[in-house]
């Protein structure tokens, strides 16, 4: 049974200011202006701003400025394999990878 206390050392407020530094960084590694990567990607300039200063951004939006910054592969690869701690959890996995629902 999986351990809902397992210890996560990024709190939400953490890994969403990682988020925007690293979206942050790639943009100007690039040379793009906010108002740029929002031509680019369709995400209004304002958006990639407060995502960049609050840490705010809906899923969709974050999705369109990643592609936008030719990250599509890595994107699709997130929790595209089952993540395991014990030879036990790996058994259970593999025994429910055909359910259609949860409990």
């Amino acid at each position: 049974m999986h351990n809902a206390y397992t210890f996560d050392p990024y709190p939400l407020p953490v890994t969403m200011q990682r988020l925007a530094e690293n979206l942050k960084a790639r943009r100007l590694e690039r040379k793009l202006s906010t108002k740029s990567l929002s031509v680019i990607s369709g995400v209004p300039a304002s958006s990639i701003q407060r995502f960049e200063l609050k840490h705010s951004i809906s899923l969709e939006s974050y999705v369109k400025l990643a592609k936008a910054l030719g990250y599509s592969e890595e994107l699709m690869q997130l929790l595209a394999e089952p993540k395991y701690d014990t030879m036990e959890e790996l058994l259970e996995i593999n025994k429910n990878k055909t359910r259609k629902r949860g409990i």
